[in-house]
């Protein structure tokens, strides 16, 4: 199992355009965590000029397909996303913990 980061770049309104669609984009997220695909998500802050999704999978297709039919990039609250895999070594849940005893010096 693999980590994925989801990067969301938003609209400069997105504050205000989100609302029309919040509710169906927290139900499609909220199906993707009960389904162990996506770990968190949520808004970048102060400001409030992009999002950011953890997804865990084989391949970065789960985030992929979360992107193309979520509400807010369906209707433009999101003007573009890209999918990055994360490589995890650190933390409950790492995909490939890394310890410093195992470091050759």
């Amino acid at each position: 199992m693999k980590h994925y980061l989801l990067f969301y770049e938003v609209a400069d309104d997105y504050t205000t355009r989100r609302t029309a669609f919040r509710r169906a984009h927290l139900a499609a997220a909220w199906a993707a965590a009960e389904r162990g695909e996506m770990v968190l998500a949520g808004a970048l802050a102060g400001p409030a000029d992009g999002a950011v999704l953890l997804f865990k999978g084989d391949s970065p297709e789960v985030a992929e397909k979360f992107a193309r039919a979520d509400p807010y990039v369906v209707n433009g609250v999101v003007k573009s996303w890209r999918v990055r895999e994360w490589t995890t070594v650190v933390g409950e849940g790492c995909a490939g913990p890394v310890r410093p005893e195992t470091i050759a010096e």
